[in-house]
């Protein structure tokens, strides 16, 4: 199949020297020659549309040559933050790293759901571990609410609890466990708030399995106890590590410094809650479902199999929490059968030795990105600010150690679902990742990674290839954006998966692919309603951005779709 790059520019008054002739000394210095393409076309256009805007959306259209009576759409769907910040400082200061917002009792209300989504926040998280289904239906609806009613595009992904060996409620937000202390872990159904220091247990073998001596290890590790007796259902331990305890944490114990797990290989990934709740975010119409302590691909297709019967024709993606001995045992295995991966550290560390922690993270995120599944890093990444109002130097640097990896998104969980500063908190992943990813242009360090082929077709080769060129051209010229026009969003997730130095600008027609989109690295997600006609797209994607003030003359624009096989060069023309 011949692959043509088609050069597009303005027509410009004889001898300007505009147009084309600036565009190939770039293509040129880009290292792209004509022996590199198989054909190269120039196809000049014009376009005339006011930049106003307040001018009316039929007109603009109208003046394209577009009617209401070809289906097309004279709307564009942009994220409010989004065009805010092109707006103000121009294509390269977009943030590529994504961030995902735990929701809680501090966040649930509207007004702090805008908050967040203000303030960067791409993606929802709602964790069935905490909570009923009537709080996180009213949850879910007031996201969905403030894209339709605010313009934005946050994702709701839906967290399961899991069938690992966990704490139960507390009677209060929280509870702190100091040196010394005596705290008593039972199996007992409590009718009434248990009595103090007494802490319920989700699994009924607890008391059994345990022995006098064990260590018990709290939410990873975070607070620590040594078994020190068992009367019945109740096992009685003294605390060695104080620290805070937190509703549903979970819970794993060391004997003789080895990890505990013959016991939780026995649970089955996915619980019969679990299930209910996978019933309840179908229903919902989450954007994605996260799978806890998954051990084997099989459950990831076992899941996609249930939901695919279920959702009838909706497309959820399943995202796998890697935080287990299994998981990291069979890592590619899962990664190739999920649509996605959340590295879930805090769990992970309870079961791999802490120094081992950092070097996991950074083979799934390298692996991740080879198979082109979105990344999460997540798990106390600024843990200090559920209580204070900034966070350590230490959390910073391993804020910054995530976006230095690419990783996809970075996740706040106890930060902003009950802690005291949630806006605080995600204004500062905001900040280090835009600082980072800047410091890393400027010093010009293009990504050394080899992508190795991954398509099992020879359209999907095809599609893979052009995109991997699209993102070296724009990389070597210096382009300013990149533009995909894709139906569900896969060639969107490969220019992604090449991490260009410029922003991707990425058309879709589907509200739902739009919504996943804003998951993945370097994705500035649109709904926009296009033709098969790609030069028609351009042309009035163009009018529709200059309108809002979002691109100018002049800029460098790379554009690829999935409807047409070719690369486009093209610089925005003049108005007329």
């Amino acid at each position: 199949m011949a692959l043509s790059l088609h050069l597009v520019a303005s027509k410009t008054p004889a001898g300007s020297g505009g147009g084309s002739r600036l565009l190939l000394p770039q293509l040129r210095r880009g290292g792209i020659t004509l022996s590199s393409v198989i054909s190269l076309r120039r196809r000049p256009f014009w376009i005339s549309a006011s930049s106003s805007s307040d001018r009316d959306s039929t007109a603009v259209l109208a003046s394209l040559g577009y009617s209401s009576d070809n289906g097309i759409s004279g709307m564009i769907d942009v994220d409010a933050v989004t065009e805010a910040e092109l707006k103000e400082n121009g294509f390269r200061s977009t943030r590529r790293t994504k961030l995902v917002c735990t929701i809680g009792p501090a966040t649930c209300g509207l007004e702090q759901l805008e908050a967040l989504a203000s303030g960067g926040m791409n993606v929802a998280r709602v964790n069935m571990c905490h909570g009923d289904r009537g709080w996180h239906r009213e949850v879910i609806r007031r996201v969905r609410k403030l894209n339709e009613e605010k313009g934005y595009a946050v994702a709701v992904m839906m967290d399961t609890e899991g069938s690992e060996i966990h704490m139960g409620d507390l009677p209060s937000s929280s509870a702190r466990a100091e040196d010394g202390d005596i705290w008593t872990f039972s199996v007992r159904n409590f009718n009434s708030p248990p009595p103090d220091h007494t802490i319920s247990v989700n699994y009924d073998g607890f008391a059994e399995d345990v022995k006098v001596g064990d260590e018990l290890l709290v939410d990873g590790g975070m607070v620590r106890f040594e078994v020190i007796a068992k009367i019945g259902p109740d096992v009685r331990c003294r605390c060695t590590d104080p620290g805070l305890l937190l509703p549903r944490a979970n819970l794993t114990f060391l004997r003789d410094g080895c990890l505990v797990q013959e016991r939780n290989a026995m649970l089955p990934t996915i619980s019969s809650k679990d299930w209910l709740d996978i019933d309840f975010g179908i229903a919902e119409g989450v954007d994605f479902i996260a799978i806890s302590f998954v051990k084997t691909a099989e459950v990831i297709n076992h899941l996609k199999s249930y939901i695919a019967a279920r959702s009838h024709g909706s497309d959820i993606s399943v995202i796998a929490k890697i935080e287990s001995v299994d998981s990291l045992k069979n890592l590619e295995d899962i990664i190739r059968a999920s649509d996605g991966a959340m590295v879930a550290r805090g769990d992970l560390g309870a079961q791999i030795p802490l120094e081992e922690v950092p070097m996991a993270q950074r083979k799934i995120v390298k692996l991740c990105r080879k198979l082109n599944r979105p990344v999460i890093v997540a798990s106390q990444l600024l843990e200090s600010m559920i209580e204070y109002p900034t966070p350590t130097r230490a959390e910073v640097a391993d804020v910054s150690e995530a976006v230095r990896q690419r990783a996809d998104a970075l996740m706040l969980s106890g930060e902003s679902a009950m802690g005291q500063h949630p806006e605080k908190a995600l204004s500062v992943l905001r900040n280090v990742s835009l600082r980072i990813e800047k410091w890393w242009r400027e010093e010009s360090k293009h990504d050394a990674v080899e992508l190795p082929g991954i398509a099992s077709s020879f359209s999907g080769g095809v599609s893979e290839e052009i995109c991997n060129s699209a993102a070296k051209m724009a990389n070597n010229l210096g382009a300013d954006a990149l533009f995909v026009y894709t139906k569900m969003g896969h060639m969107g997730s490969l220019l992604s998966r090449c991490r260009p130095d410029c922003p991707i600008f990425a058309f879709t027609p589907s509200v739902a692919a739009r919504r996943r989109l804003n998951l993945q690295w370097g994705l500035i997600p649109f709904r926009l309603a296009y033709s098969d006609d790609m030069e028609s797209n351009l042309r009035r994607t163009f009018s529709l951005l200059r309108a809002r003030g979002m691109i100018h003359s002049g800029d460098l624009v790379i554009a690829v779709s999935d409807m047409l096989q070719s690369v486009q060069v093209i610089t925005v023309p003049p108005e007329n």
